[in-house]
């Protein structure tokens, strides 16, 4: 283990293990309870809280390569189970879902095929995370403000969901462009990945 490495026993991997312990909660108040509102707030926070662990890492000097795969990797599972789970309840229309899958599994499968390639990790870029973020606030938002069975929108509901579409316009557009500022960082992991390998 190098001296960068903390390890996998660190607060920062606790807290990204304890954000995914909250998933099943979360779609358990979502489909068999009454408690829509709760479950919005729940995936709101699991969003909300997407830069603590990394926070934590680099405050705690707690950095490891532990974290900085299963970091990403729980973003993208909260992001992914999070936009099913809305859509499935009518909370946000599928071809937005559809769209934000899209690119969540093209990021998944170019994640693992480097992996594979022996490509050396690569750093989450930062509007990438903006992207996550938003994405993963637009959701819980889109959730809050609607209702099952299609029943009429009150007056906050119908305002708070023009800024939902906005912030999560916002969000899947960055997602995109980041996916694409992605290839040169991948092509550089690669070959720093050859390289170590020719060398050892």
């Amino acid at each position: 283990m190098s001296d960068s490495d903390a390890g996998w026993l660190t607060w920062p991997n606790a807290i990204t293990i304890i954000r995914l312990a909250l998933l099943p909660v979360f779609f358990w108040l979502l489909f068999d309870t009454p408690h829509r509102a709760i479950a919005a707030w729940l995936l709101g926070s699991l969003g909300a809280t997407d830069w603590i662990d990394g926070f934590v890492a680099r405050r705690l000097h707690q950095v490891s390569n532990v974290g900085k795969i299963i970091d990403p990797t729980a973003d993208r599972i909260l992001v992914i189970a999070g936009l099913i789970a809305v859509a499935a309840a009518g909370g946000v229309p599928w071809w937005f879902a559809m769209a934000t899958l899209a690119r969540e599994i093209i990021v998944s499968t170019l994640t693992l095929a480097l992996a594979a390639l022996g490509a050396a990790r690569i750093n989450v870029l930062w509007w990438g995370k903006v992207s996550t973020f938003s994405l993963m606030t637009s959701f819980p938002l889109f959730l809050l403000t609607s209702n099952a069975h299609h029943a009429p929108l009150s007056t906050w509901q119908h305002d708070a969901r023009i800024a939902c579409w906005v912030i999560g316009a916002l969000g899947l557009t960055l997602s995109w462009i980041v996916l694409f500022g992605y290839v040169r960082p991948a092509l550089n992991a690669l070959r720093t990945g050859r390289q170590a390998r020719r060398i050892v």
